[in-house]
């Protein structure tokens, strides 16, 4: 779908001919959409002749841009200092954000009880690179509501402090945030799959045997109020881990439906970190990584939709499954 929306809007209507869309994109109850792409353009101040932008398109039916952000325009907005600022206009990277992620508020009940940064027309995006997740107001342009990119540093390789609530530590190339829809379990609340990547201006210090995790954050306090990680399941943090992409969707009954993005494994846990239903990806694909030829049964996102999406007359139903003990589990082979 991403693709064909790419080629569609074109010509004469995308700048340069071309959408350049990138990750993500968003239907809009009027019609519209809003698609997330790359602007290869010159911004003053920043030592590459040419920068790989963020840019926002919401685009009519007929191709039409009626609302356009760039995110080289809000640099004064994001929370660097001047050291950081320094270092991105000086970086040897285009893409020097990555934005990754783009998705749009909806109803909330922020919004409805009076604060309005949390505007359901007002759109929410994350930045792999420099560790921030922030709210664009759709009116003004200007940012609303910002997470990051500074945690407290005595937070950085904190594995064991498993307080909650519990204020933000430091989150590292992250992927996929945003709010859990109302009517789910946690509804308003930050949704964000923390890969714990490299990432930040200047890079932050990772942990060599840590993994990543998903966290639940109150937007407003910005505090943690739930997270996963491999130790929730009673497991080394590493045994849950993807350096990028990947994702996490809330369920209706308040499990949680995980993306290991570069393993190709998606689980469901419960608040308690049991996992309660895992599938591994058994489609490969080739690639080419560094100039060598390789597969990968990777995946961007995994997002959940109800038996009602599936075609008229589709049956299906569900069976327990009772899972081997690990410890005992044998793959038979032939002779």
């Amino acid at each position: 779908m991403q693709t064909m929306i790419s080629q569609h809007w074109g010509g004469d209507k995308a700048p340069g001919a071309a959408a350049q869309q990138h990750h993500d994109w968003r239907r809009l109850p009027n019609g519209n959409t809003l698609i997330l792409a790359n602007l290869l353009h010159p911004v003053p101040g920043f030592a590459q002749p040419l920068v790989l932008d963020d840019v926002i398109y919401e685009i009519e039916p007929g191709g039409g841009i009626v609302w356009k952000w760039i995110a080289s325009e809000h640099l004064d907005e994001f929370g660097f200092t001047a050291d950081e600022l320094n270092l991105i206009r000086n970086a040897k990277m285009a893409d020097y954000l990555h934005v990754n992620n783009l998705s749009v508020l909806g109803v909330n009940h922020w919004f409805t009880v009076g604060d309005k940064r949390f505007d359901p027309d007002n759109v929410l995006i994350d930045s792999r690179n420099a560790n921030f997740a922030v709210i664009i107001d759709k009116k003004t342009g200007k940012v609303a509501w910002e997470l990051g990119p500074h945690y407290p540093a005595d937070e950085i390789l904190a594995r064991g402090k498993k307080e909650i609530p519990r204020p933000v530590d430091q989150i590292s190339g992250l992927y996929d945030a945003h709010l859990i829809p109302e009517g789910l379990p946690g509804a308003g609340n930050l949704l964000i799959f923390d890969n714990q990547g490299e990432a930040g201006c200047p890079p932050v210090p990772l942990t060599v045997t840590g993994g990543s995790r998903v966290l639940e954050i109150d937007p407003i306090k910005q505090e943690i109020v739930w997270e996963y990680s491999g130790e929730s399941s009673g497991r080394p943090g590493w045994r849950f881990r993807s350096s990028f992409i990947s994702s996490a969707r809330r369920l209706p009954n308040g499990t949680t439906l995980i993306d290991e993005g570069y393993n190709g494994r998606f689980f469901q846990v419960t608040r308690d970190g049991e996992i309660v239903w895992e599938y591994i990806s058994p489609y490969f694909g080739n690639f080419t990584d560094g100039g060598r030829d390789t597969q990968s049964n990777w995946v961007y996102r995994a997002q959940p939709v109800p038996y009602e999406w599936a075609p008229v007359g589709t049956a299906h139903s569900e069976k327990a499954v009772i899972p081997p003990s690990l410890a005992e589990l044998r793959v038979p082979t032939t002779p």
